[in-house]
């Protein structure tokens, strides 16, 4: 499946890294995909199921959040919000250059973004997700400083909203304003 790499301009001006997996033959359709927390859209499971699809006939753009992967910026200095607006950019890039996304893909915080960004993209005829939370603070909520699973909803968030968490295999700066939109609860020291 050939793959087409290229940037466009995200929140705050960053150019964004992105790849447009295509089928072989004419696309029936485009999908967007959005990574999980703090992953890429190099991961294994981004890769596979852009491919995939490209088999079946559907092109898919994935790209790097800001400051992840390829793409300029700071992760720090990103939010949900950021995200969102991201995601809608991607969408109007690929309207604009190709054809609008009909589907929506999301993986992890990826698929909450995805869910928050849909209403923004009219051209999409389906919206996925893959293991996306239930709420916007889960993913502050379960993961702690250390990297540990965390059995106490928004302990973590209280402890890592203004410094270094991780999160599976990658270690990011998380600020207070990332989780705290989702939280219920203020953020700690």
């Amino acid at each position: 499946m050939p793959t087409e790499r290229f940037q466009f301009e995200g929140v705050g001006g960053h150019q964004l890294a992105a790849s447009l997996d295509l089928p072989t033959e004419t696309p029936m359709a485009y999908a967007l995909f959005a990574h999980c927390f703090t992953c890429g859209k190099d991961s294994h499971g981004a890769r596979r199921i852009a491919i995939a699809l490209a088999a079946k006939g559907i092109a898919v753009l994935r790209f790097d959040f800001t400051g992840l992967g390829s793409s300029e910026g700071d992760f720090a200095n990103a939010n949900f919000s950021s995200n969102v607006t991201d995601l809608v950019r991607a969408a109007d890039h690929l309207r604009q250059t190709r054809k609008a996304p009909a589907i929506l893909i999301g993986h992890s915080l990826g698929g909450a973004a995805m869910l928050a960004a849909a209403g923004q993209i009219p051209d999409a005829k389906a919206v996925v997700t893959i293991a996306a939370p239930s709420a916007r603070s889960m993913p502050a909520g379960s993961v702690s400083p250390s990297g540990t699973r965390n059995s106490s909803p928004g302990s973590a968030a209280r402890k890592c909203c203004s410094r270094s968490a991780e999160s599976g295999w990658r270690k990011a700066k998380v600020w207070r304003i990332f989780v705290s939109r989702g939280c219920r609860r203020p953020c700690g020291p």
